[in-house]
């Protein structure tokens, strides 16, 4: 495309979530010449083209004919889904849309993935610059398969010299029902969990400003990695007294115990090592997308406000989501819930098991 084209834009999972948050603002940009929706079902964009198909249907490549660029979102991100074939389908739909579009001729794939990749790690500095290294554990997480989708996207070009791939990578989300994940659920408990000894940094990326940014990818105006966030950061003092929440402080061996003990049993989606991103910082700067222009709309502050006001009569421990009962009970049980209340859990378990 030569200076002040107009491309053809394609969206995968545009009939809900982020794809759809996106879509509808590339379908309303006059900088867009035409929209290609891609999901499995039709959705309401106004405008748009749409492709009712799986993007792991090798017949993609037939129907990118003609596009400029694919933002890939069609991604399977819920913590209650069977990590393996989570992970099979989120692999292989982006390993399908990349080739796709390199024998459709599409110059362009911008991917979304998270700025987990880069790991929770005492170390870290702050912020973390774009360039570095992706220091994750790569396990059977959704952390785990980001991971797989970060190496797809830097083989692509190899493989594919005509085709570029632009990586965003958002803070952690917050704004809306495609912003639930492991930490947002670390504010459903009755209290914060603390690690002794931690020092986490929290910072938010919501949900419209992600959709921005993704709009600055698709139209070439930041390339290569691209992480987005609000501005600075929250230290955990700050959380608590926003929240109004008290904290339950837990020596690391214990808190990491029994995460590992829940999830290994079944009972919890996230494994203890997800834990990590409660403990240390992991800030990103924005760097790319601000010197193209992009400004985040919102704070942290408000951000959080955002986060809390979501997740307000939800009851969650170690990222499970409790019924009405286990919920009763948390309230009952107040600061010892974390060690009785899992302890229990564990004992039920293993006794139906017969373990």
């Amino acid at each position: 495309m030569g200076p002040g084209a107009r491309p053809v834009v394609a969206v995968t999972g545009a009939a809900s979530g982020m794809g759809h948050r996106l879509a509808m603002l590339l379908s309303e940009n006059e900088h867009v010449k035409r929209l290609v929706a891609i999901d499995e079902r039709r959705g309401d964009i106004p405008g748009a083209q749409w492709r009712i198909m799986d993007v792991r249907d090798p017949a993609l490549a037939g129907r990118l004919e003609g596009v400029d660029v694919v933002v890939h979102l069609a991604l399977d991100l819920s913590l209650d889904s069977e990590p393996r074939a989570r992970g099979a389908r989120n692999v292989r739909g982006t390993q399908t849309v990349l080739t796709a579009a390199a024998a459709a001729g599409v110059p362009r794939v911008v991917l979304c993935t998270s700025a987990m990749v880069y790991g929770a790690l005492p170390e870290n500095e702050t912020p973390l610059d774009e360039d570095s290294p992706l220091k994750a554990t790569a396990d059977a997480s959704l952390v785990g398969d980001l991971l797989e989708i970060e190496e797809l996207a830097a083989r692509a070009p190899k493989a594919h010299r005509a085709l570029s791939v632009t990586v965003v990578r958002p803070a952690t989300l917050v704004g809306g029902p495609e912003a639930d994940s492991v930490l947002t659920r670390h504010f459903e408990a009755p209290r914060l969990l603390v690690v002794s000894g931690s020092q986490p940094k929290w910072q938010f990326c919501h949900v419209d400003d992600l959709a921005e940014a993704l709009v600055y990818a698709a139209l070439g105006k930041v390339e290569g990695v691209v992480t987005v966030g609000c501005d600075g950061w929250l230290e955990q003092e700050d959380i608590e007294e926003l929240s109004g929440m008290r904290r339950m402080e837990l020596p690391a061996t214990l808190a990491l115990g029994t995460a590992e003990r829940l999830h290994r049993l079944g009972l919890t989606p996230a494994p203890a090592g997800d834990l990590a991103y409660t403990m240390h910082g992991w800030v990103v700067p924005s760097t790319r997308l601000r010197e193209a222009g992009w400004r985040p709309l919102w704070t942290n502050e408000l951000a959080f406000a955002s986060l809390l006001e979501d997740v307000a009569g939800r009851h969650a421990l170690v990222a499970r989501r409790l019924g009405r009962k286990d919920a009763t009970t948390l309230g009952a049980a107040g600061a010892t819930v974390a060690l009785i209340g899992t302890a229990a859990i564990v004992r039920k378990v293993r006794k139906r098991r017969g373990i």
